[in-house]
C-alpha cells in the first residue's frame, strides 16, 4: 500500500489502527488532515463500505479537498459515497430527510445571522421593548447559547437561575422573546444554524427508530477539530457511536479557541472518561515552522494547566529568532509593519501572499489598512462582508429562497417590494398583523385574501396577488428546471437585472452590483455543470450549499496576490511564511474580559499559541506603548505573553526611523533597547528604568542595579509576577545586561535587567 509510505511512523500507526475508540492529538503543523484523509482511504482499502463512514470536518472546503485526495487513492466514484462535511451540512441533510417527524417542510430555509437578527428586531418592536436593552446581537447570542446547551424555550422559561441572570442583565423578557422567535421560525419553515444541531438532537432523542437507523449506517465516525465541538455536537456524536464505538476524534487541545461559540475543551480532555479503553496517538512532529518558532510556542503553551501533555518538535532549521518590536502608538505600529513587509518583499523577492497580519480584534485593522494603501500594497481583510451578504446578492437569494419555501417570512419581507412595485410598509405590516391574528404565515395571507381579510386597499391587494402568482410560478419549476436556467429566469422576471442594468445614475457601485449578480449566476452554472449525472442540479441544492457556507470556506480572490489581514480566530488552520502578530498589549491580548478567571486566560494563551504557529519562516511580535481608544490616547502595557517566551528565542528590534515619529515629534532612537520582559516598562512615564552596569565577567559579576543596589550570582531577588527567585547567571554589559533567575514556581527565566524591575532581597 504505497500511500502508507508517505506517512511518518506516528502518522502511520494512527492510520492503520481503525477499530475502537481512538483519539489522535495532533500538534500544530503535524499533518492532522493527512492522517484523517489516509485513515479513511485505508478503511476503504480494507473493504469497509464508504456508505458506513461519516467524517465531520471543520469546513466544507476541507471536506471537498479530502474527498478529492481519497478519490485519488481509492477511486473518485467510491469516495463520493462517504458522508463527509461539517456538522451543519451533514445534519441539515439528515434533517431534510426526516423533516416531517419534526413538523418542518423538507425544503426548510436556513436563516443566517442577518435573517435571525432581523426577525428578533421585529419581535422586540412587536413587544414594545427597549431596543437598546434588547440588541438583536445580544439576544441572538443568548438564544444560541441556550440551543447549544439543548435548552428549549419551555425549559428556559422555567429555569429560575436563567431568569435571574436575565433580570440582572435587564432583559427580563428574554424567555418570551425566545419562545416567540422559535414559533416564528417554525411557522416560516425555517431553522437557524443552531437549530441544525438542536433539532438533530431532538430527532435522535424522540425517534428511536431514526437513531437506530443512523447508528447502523455510520459504523465508523471520524471527527476533525474535536476540541472545538460544543455540547450539542458532543451528544450527537456520542449517540451515533454508542453501538459500534468505532469513533476517531482528531484535534489539539492546545488550539481550542472557540469557547465564545460554545466550544467545550472538556470534550477532548474527557474523551478517556467516555471511552476508557480508547487508544491515544500523538502527532508531535511539526512540518510547518522553524525550531525557534516551535520551541517558543511550546514554552508558552506549557504554562496552561488544562492540557494533554505532548512535546511538539521539528527537524526544520532553527531559522530566525522571533522579533519583538515596540512602537509608541498604534499608528506607528501600522507604518512599521507595513514598511517591513514592503522591504522584505523587495529584498527577498517574495510575493504578498507570503505575508499575514494577525490581530486580536477586527477594529485593529485600521492603521494597517491605511499604511498598506499609502504604499499601494494590495491586501484583503478576511472576516469582513461576505459575497453572499452583499445587498444585491441577498436580494436575489431571497427570491430563490421564497420560491423554494413560500413560507420564508424574512425572504418575503425583503423582496415583496423590491424592485419597487407599490407595496408599502404599512400594507406589509397589516399582513403581519393578520397572519398573527389567524395563526398562519404571511404567505398564506397574501396568497388567499378571500380567506384572510386584511385592511389593505384593492390596488395594493392586486399588486400583492400578482407578486404571489409570480413566486408560485417559480416554485412550480423549482425541481423541474435546471438550477442555472431557473436562476436566470428569476433574475429576469423579478426585475432585479433590469433594475441594476438600467439605473440612470449608474456609478461604480451599481456597475459592481450588476457584475456581482453575473458572478452569482456564473457560480450556479459552474455548480450545476460539476454535478454528476445522478446528482440533483436543482436550484434548491445550490441554495443548500450557500446556506451552509462559513467564513473559512471563502474562496473569493484566492489567487490574487495580497497581504492577508485577519483575526487570529479566522487564521485557524492556515499558514503563512511570514506572520506579524500585532497589538500584544495587556487588556487587548490577552483580552481584558479574559483576566477574571484562569480558564479564560488559558484560552487566550491557546489563541496566542495558534497565532505564533501559523508562521512557517518568521514571526514578528509588535506592541505599542500607547493606543487610541474612543478618541483618547491610552497608555498600554506590554502583554504578559511576551514575558512567557524564553529569551533565547527572541531578538529585540528597535523601530527604524522610517516607521514614523513619536507624538513629541522625535524620531525613534535606534539604540533604545526594547527589553526582553518589557511588560515591566514604566508605563506612566514611557521611559525605561536606569540601566544596569556590570563588569566583563559572566559568572561572578557584582552588578550595580539602579543607583546603589548591587546584584551578583547567588543573590535572592523578587519579581512582581514570578515571585522570589535566585540569580544563577549574569552576562552582558550596560543596558544589555541579562540575568538568569530561577523561580521555584516558574522555572528559570532570562531577563534584561533594564526592564526587569527586580527587588533585591537581603543578601549581605
Amino acid at each position: 500500500m504505497g500511500y502508507l509510505e508517505e506517512l511518518n511512523d506516528s502518522q502511520r500507526v494512527a492510520v492503520e489502527n481503525i477499530e475502537g475508540p481512538t483519539m489522535v492529538i495532533a500538534g500544530a503543523g503535524s499533518g492532522k488532515t493527512r492522517v484523517l484523509t489516509y485513515r479513511i482511504a485505508h478503511m476503504m482499502k480494507l473493504g469497509i463500505d464508504p456508505f458506513n463512514i461519516m467524517a465531520l470536518t471543520f469546513t466544507n472546503k476541507a471536506a471537498r479537498e479530502m474527498v478529492e485526495r481519497i478519490g485519488e487513492i481509492v477511486g473518485p466514484g467510491e469516495a463520493r459515497n462517504i458522508t463527509m462535511g461539517t456538522f451543519h451540512s451533514v445534519f441539515s441533510r439528515i434533517l431534510r430527510i426526516n423533516s416531517d417527524r419534526l413538523g418542518y417542510p423538507s425544503n426548510f430555509t436556513i436563516y443566517d445571522t442577518q435573517d435571525s437578527k432581523s426577525l428578533l428586531k421585529d419581535i422586540v418592536k412587536q413587544f414594545n421593548l427597549d431596543d437598546k436593552a434588547y440588541k438583536p446581537g445580544n439576544v441572538l447570542g443568548r438564544i444560541s447559547a441556550a440551543k447549544n446547551n439543548l435548552i428549549s424555550p419551555e425549559s428556559y422559561a422555567m429555569n429560575e437561575d436563567i431568569k435571574l441572570e436575565d433580570k440582572m442583565a435587564k432583559r427580563p423578557e428574554m424567555a418570551r422573546i425566545y419562545k416567540t422567535y422559535a414559533a416564528r421560525c417554525f411557522k416560516a419553515g425555517a431553522m437557524d444554524f443552531d437549530d441544525l444541531l438542536y433539532q438533530t438532537n431532538v430527532l435522535l432523542r424522540d425517534f428511536p427508530d431514526v437513531l437506530s437507523y443512523y447508528q447502523q449506517k455510520f459504523k465508523y465516525i471520524l471527527v476533525d477539530e474535536y476540541q472545538d465541538t460544543n455540547h450539542a455536537q458532543y451528544l450527537i456524536v456520542k449517540k451515533l457511536a454508542a453501538v459500534f464505538e468505532n469513533i476517531c476524534v482528531v484535534g489539539d487541545d492546545a488550539q481550542s479557541i472557540y469557547s465564545f461559540r460554545g466550544a467545550n475543551i472538556k470534550n477532548i480532555l474527557n474523551f478517556k472518561r467516555d471511552y476508557p479503553d480508547f487508544k491515544l496517538y500523538k502527532l508531535e512532529q511539526n512540518y510547518r515552522s522553524t525550531k525557534n518558532i516551535v520551541e517558543a510556542a511550546n514554552g508558552v503553551i506549557a504554562k496552561n494547566k488544562d492540557q494533554i501533555k505532548k512535546k511538539v518538535w521539528t527537524s526544520n532549521d532553527s531559522g530566525d529568532k522571533i522579533s519583538v518590536i515596540r512602537t509608541l502608538t498604534d499608528n506607528e505600529e501600522g507604518k512599521l509593519v507595513t514598511n517591513k513587509i514592503y522591504d522584505k518583499s523587495k529584498s527577498d523577492g517574495l510575493v504578498y501572499n507570503d505575508f499575514a497580519i494577525l490581530y486580536r480584534t477586527n477594529k485593529q485593522s485600521r492603521s494597517f489598512e491605511e499604511s498598506l494603501r499609502k504604499l499601494n500594497i494590495p491586501y484583503k481583510i478576511y472576516g469582513g462582508l461576505s459575497f453572499y451578504q452583499r445587498k444585491e446578492i441577498k436580494d436575489i437569494l431571497s427570491y430563490f429562497r421564497l420560491a423554494a419555501n413560500n413560507k420564508d417570512e424574512e425572504a418575503l419581507k425583503r423582496v415583496i417590494n423590491y424592485p419597487k412595485r407599490g407595496i408599502g410598509k404599512t400594507s406589509f405590516q397589516n399582513i403581519i398583523i393578520a397572519a398573527a391574528q389567524y395563526g398562519v404565515s404571511p404567505w398564506e395571507v397574501i396568497s388567499n385574501f378571500a380567506q384572510y381579510p386584511v385592511n389593505i386597499n384593492s390596488g395594493a391587494k392586486n399588486r400583492i396577488s400578482a407578486f404571489a402568482t409570480m413566486i408560485q410560478s417559480f416554485s412550480a419549476q423549482m425541481d423541474k428546471m435546471d438550477g442555472y436556467a431557473l436562476a436566470q429566469e428569476i433574475a429576469k422576471t423579478s426585475g432585479i437585472l433590469k433594475e441594476l442594468h438600467t439605473d440612470k445614475d449608474k456609478g461604480p457601485e451599481e456597475v459592481e452590483r450588476y457584475a456581482n449578480i453575473e458572478q452569482l449566476l456564473s457560480g450556479i452554472k459552474e455548480f450545476t455543470t460539476a454535478r454528476a449525472d445522478d446528482e440533483s442540479k436543482a436550484l434548491s441544492e445550490f441554495m443548500l450549499d450557500v446556506a451552509l457556507l462559513t467564513d473559512a470556506d471563502a474562496t473569493e480572490d484566492e489567487d490574487r496576490n495580497h497581504v492577508t489581514l485577519m483575526t487570529i480566530h479566522s487564521s485557524k488552520g492556515l499558514e503563512f511564511k511570514h506572520v506579524y502578530l500585532v497589538g500584544l498589549e495587556e487588556n487587548l491580548f490577552p483580552s481584558q474580559m479574559a483576566l477574571n478567571s484562569r480558564t479564560d486566560l488559558e484560552e487566550e494563551r491557546r489563541l496566542f499559541y495558534v497565532a505564533v504557529t501559523r508562521a512557517k519562516k518568521t514571526c514578528t511580535l509588535t506592541y505599542s506603548t500607547s493606543r487610541f481608544q474612543w478618541g483618547n490616547l491610552i497608555t498600554a502595557e506590554p502583554s504578559r505573553f511576551l514575558d512567557e517566551i524564553d529569551e533565547q528565542f527572541l531578538k529585540h528590534e528597535s523601530p527604524p526611523r522610517a516607521a514614523g515619529r513619536s507624538l513629541s515629534g522625535r524620531s525613534f532612537n535606534r539604540t533604545t533597547p526594547t527589553g526582553g520582559l518589557n511588560r515591566q516598562l514604566n508605563s506612566r512615564s514611557l521611559k525605561p528604568l536606569k540601566s544596569v552596569t556590570s563588569g566583563s565577567s559572566t559568572e561572578s559579576t557584582d552588578t550595580t542595579f539602579g543607583a546603589d543596589i548591587h546584584l551578583k550570582v547567588g543573590y535572592n531577588v523578587e519579581h512582581d509576577r514570578f515571585g522570589k527567585g535566585k540569580v544563577t547567571k549574569i552576562e552582558g554589559s550596560g543596558s544589555d545586561t541579562k540575568a538568569s533567575i530561577f523561580f521555584p514556581r516558574h522555572g528559570s527565566k532570562t531577563m534584561l535587567l533594564t526592564f526587569a524591575k527586580l527587588k533585591v532581597l537581603d543578601n549581605d
